[in-house]
């Protein structure tokens, strides 16, 4: 048990899901960085061009063959394999930032280039065997392996200590933390094809780090990306802080129509809590990074869906027009909501994606697809363009990442802080219904007495909906709405809630897909 959590940890939160793992060594990958100019004179539009002349030639795999010492190695013989602090990138500069680069092998076959960018000049990084210590592995002979990706240090919990920030590992994989935080869900540069057969998984060819300037409090990250079907220019701007913060920009070059692309993809695991836990027998109350889905549509609309470990996959889909913005998020904070006193859930980050100008037409899509344990991450959600993305132009994307505890989107309304759905055991129902219940905390909501006129609108899309509801929940603080569901011969059912007042809407809308 214990090492499975440190492999998913140390490993498939380094930047490979389940589904991903399965295609590592088949063949999907990038061409030899070597054949493009990549160092040299630099500017924001160079990865750019860089994109469109791969996006111009047929996609050309590359290969995936390492040293004999390398070629064969295990999981616990890859973790020791360690990158020397000391040789980290402007580790003796007095900088505010260092990386640290990660070795090839095991699932990490990928070559991935390095360079820094200083003065509008781009040079690489070059690699040695020297940079690591091998236990148990020999070293390789060879000078000019590459790296497999490269993490993020600088100062985020005390001021003299540089903590990893942010880690780029595993085709278009990366993922952040804010201060206090432990890594949880990973965000994608692209997500193609996800839920299907054939699902293509982008990788990061090579990237540029900018020099930061001393008491710089961000760092600027380029990215080149590249699969069968696209070539794309990355660009992050990293804040790390009590909220830490990515502004990306995404130019995407298609080599053919896009029609199934997930813009701004996250990937997170949801193994159960007190809305899903059949089946489960275990001491703890919750085991998930993420817990819901949370929505601002182009409305203005707040939304939370809570999420589910489904018996069979099933995917979600919530038609906008320039939305505000969404995520995967972790909204139970204390160390009691999962007991857990190594894998320390309660400190795994939220994700909230805000586009930055007009995203158009399309959907939000969620994806929620079976696991029987904490170890594989079975949540993605994206935004996806109603029309497909033209092959041979190019297609922009700005967003704004937060990686935080909680992002606050509109005071005046209460959010869910718990759902709860078991067996009706009382009443004319009993046995027939299952029992809903949804609590609420914050915005007006608060300020309202005990009499207060606050009143329900609840509706399923089949079944009926009986016994409704709403009223102050003094041992939580906040307010309950409780229904009784009766879905008679239906296995699938969608659920919407809301409360309110006179004045307009006191909470954000409640959605939930009841499955038997």
């Amino acid at each position: 048990m214990k090492g499975a959590r440190v492999q998913r940890r140390e490993v498939l939160l380094s930047g490979l899901s389940g589904s991903l793992l399965a295609l590592i060594g088949g063949g999907v990958s990038v061409a030899r960085a070597a054949q493009a100019p990549y160092a040299g004179k630099f500017d924001e539009n160079t990865v750019a061009g860089l994109a469109k002349a791969l996006a111009d030639k047929p996609f050309q795999p590359q290969s995936k063959v390492l040293p004999a010492s390398l070629e064969k190695i295990g999981y616990d013989q890859y973790r020791s394999i360690r990158f020397n602090p000391a040789q980290a990138l402007w580790r003796n500069d007095g900088l505010p930032f260092q990386a640290q680069f990660f070795h090839r092998g095991f699932f990490f076959r990928d070559r991935v280039d390095m360079y820094q960018v200083e003065g509008g000049v781009a040079s690489p990084v070059v690699y040695k065997p020297s940079q690591f210590t091998f236990q148990g592995v020999a070293a390789p002979k060879e000078n000019d392996l590459g790296y497999a990706g490269f993490r993020l240090h600088g100062p985020i919990n005390n001021p003299d200590y540089f903590d990893e920030i942010a880690a780029f590992l595993g085709a278009s994989y990366f993922r952040a933390v804010a201060k206090g935080q432990a890594y949880g869900l990973s965000a994608r540069g692209l997500a193609l094809k996800t839920g299907g057969a054939q699902e293509e998984f982008p990788v990061f060819r090579a990237f540029w780090l900018e020099r930061p300037a001393k008491g710089a409090k961000r760092i600027v990250v380029h990215a080149l990306m590249d699969s069968p079907s696209v070539a794309g220019a990355y660009r992050f701007t990293i804040t790390p802080g009590t909220e830490t913060v990515f502004d990306a920009s995404a130019r995407l070059f298609p080599r053919v129509a896009l029609d199934q692309v997930g813009v701004a993809p996250l990937t997170s695991m949801f193994q159960f809590d007190s809305n899903d836990r059949v089946g489960i027998d275990d001491y703890r109350p919750a085991v998930h990074d993420s817990d819901g889905l949370a929505l601002i549509n182009g409305h203005g609309e707040q939304i939370w869906r809570p999420l589910s470990n489904p018996s069979v996959v099933q995917e979600s889909g919530f038609q906008d027009t320039n939305p505000r913005g969404f995520g995967l998020m972790q909204r139970k904070r204390a160390f009691a909501d999962y007991a857990d006193s190594e894998a320390h859930y309660e400190k795994r980050p939220s994700l909230w994606i805000e586009p930055q100008g007009e995203w158009g037409d399309g959907a939000v899509h969620l994806f929620e697809m079976p696991t029987a344990d904490e170890f594989h991450d079975n949540i993605v959600a994206f935004w996806r363009p109603k029309q497909p993305l033209a092959a041979g132009q190019e297609h922009r994307f700005d967003y704004r990442m937060h990686w935080c505890d909680q992002h606050n989107w509109k005071p005046e309304l209460a959010t869910v802080t718990r759902t709860r759905i078991g067996g009706l055991t009382f009443g004319e129902n009993a046995g027939k219904a299952r029992l809903v219940v949804i609590d609420f905390d914050g915005g007006r909501l608060d300020a309202l007495g005990a009499d207060a006129k606050v009143k329900a609108d609840v509706s399923a899309s089949k079944g009926k909906v009986a016994n409704v509801t709403v009223h102050p929940n003094p041992g939580a603080g906040g307010w309950r709405l409780g229904f009784e569901l009766l879905p008679g011969s239906e296995r699938s059912i969608e659920l919407r809630a809301v409360i309110g007042d006179d004045k307009g809407p006191l909470s954000e809308t409640w959605l939930y897909r009841w499955t038997l």
